[in-house]
């Protein structure tokens, strides 16, 4: 038996990056899933996996997770569609490079409302459906940066992930009795289309240089695979992971090991 198979999830963000790793690893081991997304990606992004896995049960939303009252009707949807839900990945988010000083409002709350808010609105949404079964896991993809490192520009984007360490905590400590586990995983620097934009806003002459550049950063001298991050993710909505809750898993290629760049024989 898979160790996904007959579980439902749902995956914020899905249609393309880590979102997209986390849906073809998941329904490889077996889960029915149901994609939530902003992104018109979607509808491609759905008909591809029917395609590459024509015995699963697959459903999409396009929505924006900001809105609580269009998330109700899509979690509502899907448990129509497929069945009481047993996993919720947290994975949407978003970036936009600026300073602290020269940052609007606008920018400010647009991290805010998607990362934090939104994140909170699915899970509020999720809830009463995952109580429902004997076991249910939650997984919140976090960052390395913010809890743990940070670059000039990156002052909401690490505020918001940091944020996330804590809504995983005290949700853990709170959903225990319902056994729903709760935990986090923080990447580093994984190949997807929001590294892709910050490489862009970093050198848009040179986008790849700065790809390049973060590889060269790393001990494995790589970015990490959005399937790699989806075996992580897999890992923690399943059994496999049944005793751990509250917790935040690392997956940056060493990315965080150096204590600085000129030390060392």
């Amino acid at each position: 038996m898979k160790k996904l198979e007959n579980k439902v999830a749902i995956i914020t963000g899905g249609a393309m990056g880590n979102g997209l790793g986390i849906a073809k690893v998941f329904l490889r081991y077996g889960a029915d899933i149901c994609i939530l997304d902003y992104s018109k990606e979607l509808h491609k992004t759905i008909e591809s996996l029917k395609s590459d896995f024509p015995e699963s049960k697959i459903c999409g939303y396009e929505v924006d997770i900001r809105d609580r009252k269009e998330v109700d009707k899509c979690i509502d949807g899907a448990a129509k569609e497929l069945g009481d839900i047993d996993i919720l990945v947290n994975n949407a988010g978003v970036c936009k490079l600026e300073t602290f000083e020269t940052m609007s409002e606008e920018v400010r709350d647009f991290h805010f409302d998607v990362n934090i808010k939104g994140t909170w609105n699915v899970t509020k949404s999720t809830l009463s459906h995952m109580k429902k079964n004997a076991e249910s896991s939650i997984v919140n993809l976090a960052s390395v940066t913010g809890p743990m490192v940070a670059d000039t520009g990156e002052v909401a984007y690490a505020t918001t992930k940091a944020a996330l360490i804590g809504f995983t905590k005290a949700l853990a400590m709170e959903l225990v009795g319902d056994k729903i586990r709760v935990n986090s995983i923080l990447p580093g620097y994984i190949l997807t289309p929001m590294v892709e934009g910050i490489s862009v806003d970093t050198d848009s002459k040179n986008p790849q240089s700065v790809i390049d550049g973060i590889a060269a950063g790393i001990p494995m001298r790589r970015l990490g695979t959005i399937e790699e991050l989806g075996e992580l993710a897999a890992f923690l909505a399943s059994n496999e992971s049944s005793y751990i809750t509250g917790h935040e898993f690392v997956i940056d290629g060493g990315s965080t090991l150096p204590e600085t760049s000129s030390v060392g024989v």
